[in-house]
């Protein structure tokens, strides 16, 4: 692959845009949105237009929509669920001497767009001279409050630069606005166009309110804003109907003078609550941030900010790209979760319409590792969501005639939304990967009560599922038949390595809890005869080897099927292969779509020695196409683990500018969330060696040759600490902690680690034990060259 190029600076704290590209709107929109986990914000331009895609959302709010089939089947969902488009508060337009200011007019002397990961804060910085030459400068900053969940913020300046103007802003609010096609069947078009029914709309002097509802979901929302003006004697009047609230703001401007607003807006919805409720939820929240002010709202901002930088950051010294990329990443990670509170984390946060809003396995299995470690509250509202979704997962698994939970392949609500069996629903793995990432969690936080409330009963649901899934056959194995796994490019199979795994530490993580929790297991009518059938299904889970190749299989067989012809595919042009061959094709051949069986070698690695994984690291290699941005970061993490470092850079780098440099040509919408944490998942579990096996965290750290220095932070237990490796030596600090020790690993050894002092210990060379393997033709790591 060869990354476009950059379209931003590199900085290590800020992205930045110089310019402005027309053609490139929708992925600066996606690369510059806003979001806390709750409110989302695209970063379109304040005057509206031009855009590449407009969009503000809600966190889970979402319209229905139908399923397609050519052909219906028993288990197909009826209908999906859509993420809208809601009332977009963040316009503000303005006029220049009666001429509205439309970047395609006039002449753009200057312009500048700054993400400051610092302080939370997006700037904007434009010199324009209208049709008319009449000179302007707008700045305007834009920011979307962690510490009040609801408020969206923009301070918006105009200056009159060299001639006195007469200047009007109009601050909107505009509801239902017209959106590019997001389907070409007529009936979903139909059910997402104009989504939103108004309800009611008012306004008191400058402060407007829209309340709408959908039309299908049932689902109601409320927007509403205020404005503190900074100039003195200005005039100003508020205009309201269905859709649309608009404040225009008017006065003449002496050159150097400056007209300044700060528009505040609040944002809340709900299935339940009433109009009324609603109504005064969002002027309440209106009310505590004018109450708060712009100046003191930007501290708090940059203290919230602040707070997660100190156990997050990871630093990269040597190559600048991977530094500002992977904090590019862990900010997005943070926006898509940090106040989500009992919501899901989307595939694009809350930065795009991509996959109509949908969370998947990514959540769990790339996203939640790194909340995790980093900022852990928010790792625990979203197994909380997983939680509260958790009886529409049994009503699932009893419509298909299974026991215990199936939790849905893609969703909003927590209904499955997925219309395709073989690549989809058949992925059973996503059960397995919630329920190890809460057990995951309980490990790293010690949460004793989400352990006993939440965690315990995900646990044995999602055991229970795969006891009536499995079956023991005639070799003494435990095997599961009718998966697909995370390569979707291979469905339906039999003993899918990474499901079995995670299966088996499914089984063996809901047995030690119930044992844990024997008051709360005896609820959910938790046997001792079923806690020793888990325990007989974990230590005999199948995991199928090629004897004659001498490497593990992706699934049992899968290393005798024909070998996809890449030359071919090359020469056709013909990746990604999901858009150019049928699957009939793809699922009998050996190509993998994303990592699989490279994935369990990582998060199951201490059921495998260095000398299998650098084996299979070698032979899946040169099958692997990369047709999903989940891949690259895994590939990163076991190349490093085998030795082979330069490669594990590549992909490392890979993964990090996924969004940057738009490498999957579908940034516009929305940011791939997974692939920008894969990029601290491939630094810190890759090249700084962190696994958590057999209750310890520990490390085996190693650099590739393009870096010089690595350090990152985390959250354990109580504790923060932070890793610092060189090409010579690691060393570890703790920080905070109530008894002010805990007990760590580097490579082998057990040490332990106090408040007092930090520790030393030499890196250890890391030699390959195969040659590097090559990609399939024209699948090579991203070149930045």
């Amino acid at each position: 692959m060869t990354a476009h190029p950059s379209a931003f600076t590199v900085e290590p704290w800020k992205v930045r845009e110089i310019g402005l590209n027309f053609d490139n709107l929708a992925q600066a929109e996606s690369v510059f949105a806003l979001a806390n986990g709750h409110i989302g914000v695209r970063g379109n331009l304040d005057e509206g237009d031009p855009s590449g895609l407009p969009g503000t959302y809600l966190n889970s709010f979402y319209e229905k929509r139908p399923l397609p089939y050519a052909e219906a089947g028993y288990g197909y969902p009826d209908s999906g669920q859509t993420i809208v488009n809601v009332t977009n508060g963040k316009l503000i337009r303005l006029l220049v001497d009666d001429q509205p200011l439309d970047l395609r007019y006039g002449v753009i002397h200057h312009h500048e767009r700054t993400l400051d990961m610092r302080t939370g804060l997006l700037h904007r910085d434009l010199l324009w001279e209208s049709p008319s030459r009449r000179l302007v400068r707008v700045r305007s900053t834009r920011l979307v409050s962690f510490t009040q969940r609801a408020i969206l913020a923009v301070r918006y300046q105009v200056e009159a630069v060299d001639n006195p103007l007469r200047v009007v802003i109009q601050s909107e609010m505009v509801t239902n606005e017209e959106l590019p096609s997001v389907s070409d069947d007529p009936r979903v078009a139909a059910a997402l166009k104009d989504p939103l029914v108004p309800e009611l709309h008012s306004h008191n002097h400058n402060r407007s309110l829209l309340i709408h509802h959908t039309r299908q979901s049932g689902l109601r929302m409320a927007a509403a804003c205020d404005h503190v003006l900074h100039s003195p004697g200005v005039g100003s009047h508020t205009y309201v109907e269905e859709d649309w609230s608009r404040t225009t703001i008017g006065t003449d401007l002496a050159p150097g003078e400056i007209l300044g607003v700060t528009k505040f807006v609040a944002y809340g919805w709900s299935s339940r609550r009433t109009m009324p409720a609603l109504r005064d939820q969002v002027d309440g929240a209106l009310s505590a941030a004018l109450h708060t002010g712009w100046h003191s709202m930007v501290q708090e901002q940059a203290a919230y900010v602040d707070d997660f930088w100190d156990g997050a950051d990871v630093e990269v010294d040597g190559d600048p790209v991977v530094q500002q990329a992977v904090r590019f990443g862990l900010w997005h990670v943070l926006q898509a979760g940090a106040r989500a509170e009992g919501r899901g984390i989307a595939a694009k946060g809350l930065t795009g319409p991509g996959y109509d809003g949908h969370c998947f396995w990514d959540t769990e299995s790339y996203v939640l590792p790194v909340l995790t470690a980093t900022a852990p509250s928010a790792a625990r509202d979203a197994l909380s969501w997983r939680h509260s979704v958790l009886q529409f997962a049994r009503e699932r698994a009893q419509h298909l005639k299974m026991e215990g939970a199936t939790f849905p392949w893609r969703t909003i609500r927590g209904q499955e939304c997925s219309a395709y069996w073989p690549a989809g629903t058949a992925a059973f793995h996503i059960n397995a990967d919630i329920a190890v990432a809460a057990a995951r969690y309980v490990f790293w936080t010690g949460d004793e009560i989400f352990d006993r409330d939440v965690a315990l009963t995900i646990l044995v649901e999602t055991a229970r599922l795969w006891a009536g899934l499995a079956y023991h056959g005639d070799d003494g194995k435990f095997h599961i038949d009718g998966v697909t796994g995370p390569d979707e490019y291979t469905a339906v199979v039999g003993d899918n390595t990474f499901t079995n795994l995670m299966a088996a530490r499914n089984f063996r993580y809901a047995a030690d809890t119930a044992q844990r929790w024997p008051e709360q297991a005896a609820d959910l009518n938790v046997t001792e005869d079923e806690i020793a059938q888990w325990r007989s299904a974990d230590e005999s889970m199948a995991v199928p080897f090629d004897t004659e190749r001498d490497v593990y299989q992706q699934n049992r067989g899968s290393t005798a099927n024909e070998v996809w012809d890449f030359d071919a595919t090359l020469k056709d042009d013909g990746y990604p292969l999901l858009l150019n061959y049928p699957y009939f094709e793809i699922y009998r051949k050996q190509v993998v779509k994303q990592a699989d069986l490279l994935l369990a070698m990582h998060w199951c690695g201490d059921r495998f020695t260095r000398e299998e994984k650098a084996k299979a690291f070698a032979y899946y290699e040169k099958i692997t196409v990369r047709d999903s941005s989940l891949s690259a970061c895994t590939q990163a993490v076991m190349a490093a683990e085998v030795g082979q470092l330069e490669l594990a850079h590549a992909y490392l780098t890979e993964a990090a500018v996924m969004d940057l440099r738009d490498l999957e040509h579908n940034t516009k919408d929305g940011v791939h969330v997974a692939s920008l944490a894969g990029a601290w998942l491939a630094l810190v579990a890759g090249f700084g060696g962190m696994r958590e096996y057999d209750g310890h965290l520990s490390f085996a750290p190693v650099l590739s040759p393009k870096m010089q220095r690595l350090a990152f932070s985390i959250r354990w237990r109580e504790y923060k600490i932070r890793v610092s490796v060189t090409h010579d030596h690691a060393t570890y600090q703790l920080e905070d902690g109530t008894d002010g020790h805990c007990e760590l690993r580097h490579y082998d050894h057990k040490f332990t680690l106090t408040t007092s002092k930090p520790v030393s210990f030499p890196v250890e060379p890391v030699q390959p034990l195969t040659p590097q393997p090559t990609q399939p033709v024209g699948r090579a790591p991203v070149s930045l060259d």
